[in-house]
């Protein structure tokens, strides 16, 4: 059990709770020492108790107190929760009393790591935590707690059982090459349904990696087209400043939307023309490289994509999309909305409705794609010392995968991701 840590959990204050959590050697017992009773309530249970400095045993806060005893806690080890009146001053007088009893503060990702290292949980899970916490639309959302659950440990963990018994009769054949009784094993069956079943979880990568990272459109257009305007119109608010001047948006500025719970980026990018001048024409040159890699480009003018038509208020055109156009009024929001329902259709397009994706982040794919590589190789390689190399490279990658080897910084930039608290 590590040394005693707390975090405050929810928001900043001012709030109106502010949780503490706490984890470690000595919690329960500086728990017991906070308490003007000096008993602690029954573990899981919520108890309005008067916490009181362990020195003068002056009051401090009334408040609501959880225990979790060893190991029946989220990291493994002793913790509680103390639900405070969320005033600045509460919350320092409480921490305060944490430190002279001898809990630390505690470091970004330092409860999630506890309860990996504790067994708790593996790193995909850890992975999936840091997704949910960072969700920002329902499809986010969901791929991420489904992820938390495990569903990729427990394929992770069940592929590297199987190829333990792989690798076992693949070194026996070695092992006893030398007698006659022993024959060849026949290896090629189980391997390829393996490496049927890691190329199947694979296939979900991409998806699962614009779920993540969001799908990406970019406004073109010639300067004074009515790109910032239409860019506030679609993200409902003032992010891009409007001019009447050429040039006034030199670099990419980028805004996120919920398109129908998908993530998107949109890009208000700048004016497309020949220009003397060297900072707009950088940021020419970036709104052209960042429309080539959008998935999706809205053109005021000509060029790839959906083409769309502003300022219909001065034209006098109806709004609407046809024949693959958009016709709307940034300015007064006529169209806006037929323009808003095809974007939520087209995201949806992108990201297919069904069962949250297996494999949710590089890192993931990386090391399932090591694994198939070493399945295929064992599965055509006919020397029996290299197969048997294969299969422990397999076994190898799987075992990064979830955790059970890893180097240090690899479980540092996983944990780094975490905010203080979790």
């Amino acid at each position: 059990m590590g040394p005693g840590i707390f975090a405050l959990s929810s928001g900043p204050p001012p709030c109106g709770v502010a949780v503490l959590r706490l984890s470690g050697q000595g919690v329960l017992r500086a728990v017991g020492r906070l308490l003007r009773a000096r008993r602690l309530p029954a573990p899981r249970r919520a108890s309005v108790r008067t916490l009181v400095d362990p020195a003068s045993r002056q009051p401090l806060d009334r408040a609501l107190v959880l225990v979790f005893p060893a190991p029946a806690s989220f990291t493994g080890e002793d913790m509680a929760e103390l639900h405070l009146h969320g005033g600045p001053a509460v919350v320092a007088a409480v921490q305060q009393a944490l430190q002279a009893l001898g809990l630390r503060p505690a470091e970004a990702g330092e409860f999630t790591r506890r309860a990996f290292e504790g067994g708790r949980i593996d790193l995909t899970q850890a992975e999936a935590l840091a997704d949910l916490i960072a969700a920002e639309t329902e499809a986010q959302r969901a791929q991420a707690l489904a992820g938390a659950g495990g569903r990729l440990r427990a394929l992770a963990e069940g592929w590297r059982a199987r190829l333990v018994e792989l690798r076992a009769l693949a070194e026996a054949e070695l092992d006893f090459a030398d007698e006659p009784d022993v024959g060849s094993t026949d290896l090629g069956p189980a391997l390829a349904t393996l490496a049927a079943e890691v190329e199947q979880a694979l296939a979900s990568a991409p998806v699962a990696e614009r779920v993540r990272q969001g799908l990406v459109i970019a406004v073109t257009g010639p300067p004074n087209a009515g790109k910032s305007t239409l860019v506030n119109a679609l993200a409902a608010r003032e992010v891009a400043i409007v001019s009447p001047h050429p040039g006034t948006t030199r670099d990419v500025i980028e805004v996120r939307l919920d398109l129908g719970g998908v993530p998107a980026t949109l890009l208000d990018t700048a004016g497309l023309r020949d220009s003397s001048d060297p900072v707009e024409a950088e940021g020419i040159r970036r709104a052209r490289a960042r429309a080539a890699e959008a998935d999706l480009v809205l053109a005021l003018g000509d060029g790839p994509g959906l083409r769309v038509v502003n300022r219909i208020d001065l034209t006098g055109e109806a709004p609407g999309i046809r024949d693959g156009v958009a016709y709307v009024s940034a300015l007064t929001g006529a169209g806006l909305d037929e323009l808003r329902a095809w974007l939520v259709a087209w995201a949806r397009r992108q990201v297919p409705r069904g069962e949250p994706p297996v494999v949710t982040t590089a890192r993931q794919a990386q090391l399932l794609g090591e694994t198939q590589a070493c399945l295929r190789e064992a599965l055509v390689e006919r020397d029996p010392v290299l197969r048997a190399e294969a299969l422990r490279l397999a076994a190898d990658a799987l075992g990064r995968l979830t955790g059970a080897i890893g180097p240090e910084e690899v479980l540092g930039a996983i944990f780094g991701r975490f905010c203080i608290g979790k």
